[in-house]
Formats: C-alpha cells, sequence, structure tokens
C-alpha cells in the first residue's frame, strides 16, 4: 500500500445480534459484513453480499462496533479474505481489546493471520459446489483456538466429513462441527448419523434462522 493511503474496505453491514455458529453460538456479538466472495457455494444464505456495500475506512468500521458496547466482535462475509485490508481490520480490533473470529470460506490462505482471532474456518463438502476449492494446506495451520465448521447436505456430504475426519484427524486439530444445510437436510437426521457413529464431533444448528428465519442483519 503506497505510503498515506488510508485503508480501506468495502462492508456489506455491521450490526448487533447473538452469534449463531460456532462454539460461541448464543452470544451477543457485533458483526462486520465484509463485502464479496470468490466462491458460489450452491447453498449459499448471503449472497447479497458479494457485491454492493460501502467503502470504509479501519476508523470508520471500529468506530461502528464500538456503538454497540459489545466486547465481542465477528467478522465475516462474503469471504473477509478476500479483500487485502481484512488482516489489518483483524488486528485493529484484538488492538481494541475485542474478542475476535472471523468466519472464512477456508478457500484462500489463513497464514499470517493475528494469532489473537479464533479462525472459523469452512470446510466444503461435494454438495456445495465448491469442494475442489477447499485449501488443505490450511490445515496445517490450524490451532486448537480455531474451528473447522462443515455444511452438510445429504448423506453423501455427511460420508465425505466422515472421511475427512478419520484421513486427516480433523478433531485432533481443533474444534470440528457439522451443521445441516439450511432447508436441505433434517436437522434430525445428521443428528442421528453422527450418534450412530460416534463422530468426535460438534453438532450445531443455525440459530439465527432459528430465532429470525432469512432476516439480513440477524
Amino acid at each position: 500500500m503506497a505510503e498515506g493511503l488510508v485503508p480501506t474496505l468495502r462492508v456489506s453491514e455491521i450490526f448487533f445480534s447473538l452469534q449463531g455458529e460456532s462454539t460461541r453460538a448464543g452470544l451477543p456479538t457485533v458483526f462486520v459484513r465484509l463485502t464479496g466472495c470468490p466462491l458460489r457455494c450452491l447453498w449459499c444464505d448471503t449472497a447479497y453480499a458479494f457485491s454492493g456495500g460501502q467503502t470504509m475506512t479501519l476508523d470508520e468500521i471500529l468506530a461502528q462496533v464500538a456503538a454497540f458496547a459489545c466486547p465481542t466482535v465477528c467478522v465475516t462475509g462474503g469471504e473477509p479474505l478476500a479483500q487485502p485490508a481484512a488482516r489489518r481490520l483483524l488486528t485493529h480490533l484484538a488492538n481494541a481489546g475485542y474478542e475476535v473470529s472471523l468466519e472464512t470460506s477456508g478457500a484462500l490462505d489463513i497464514a499470517d493471520i493475528d494469532a489473537r482471532i479464533k479462525r472459523i474456518m469452512d470446510l466444503k463438502a461435494p454438495s456445495s459446489g465448491e469442494s475442489e476449492k477447499n485449501r488443505w494446506q490450511n490445515l496445517d495451520l490450524l490451532t486448537p483456538h480455531d474451528e473447522i465448521k462443515i455444511v452438510i447436505a445429504d448423506l453423501a456430504d455427511y460420508a465425505w466429513a466422515k472421511a475427512q475426519l478419520a484421513r486427516r484427524r480433523l478433531a485432533d486439530r481443533c474444534p470440528v462441527l457439522l451443521s445441516p444445510a439450511w432447508g436441505r437436510l433434517s436437522p434430525r437426521a445428521l443428528a442421528e448419523w453422527m450418534l450412530a457413529d460416534r463422530l468426535p464431533v460438534r453438532f450445531q444448528l443455525q440459530l439465527h434462522k432459528l430465532l429470525w428465519g432469512e432476516a439480513r442483519g440477524r
């Protein structure tokens, strides 16, 4: 970045809600949703964040976050890491004293992210249409502080996830969460498959959708 140039980010929305996913589910959280994503998952529920939004400086983003007086922040998308300044935003938020998590697709490099940030990284199962974009090198960068999320839409996805768990010893790296694709797979079916196989993972639902459906900014 040229000297004197103020870094900016394209922001889809900033809002206050309950965290709907991850091991922080249910925790009041400020969400910073950045615009843009290089993936086009078939079951994506935030396609509105592919474009649009407004350009904001880091200081403007931090000011809006501070207005909610909440200690927990989640930077999400879209795919946040598609914007080069996202890493600077994460560090600025951590420097300001927030507990910060990053929701990322797993398709882009997660190296050089501030060690204080909890990285919640997707692995894309076959039904997403983007499983070939998984950046498997990222697995070696994960720590017990991070998390892996896999969205399951059908039995084939579940079999794939089960194979990855065994082959790559995912649960030895960090917590792993399986989530039924909203409207595509019965939550009960996934829960029963997991129990039958005694998988060392956590089941999760999208809490925000149970509470507010498809409403944006919630």
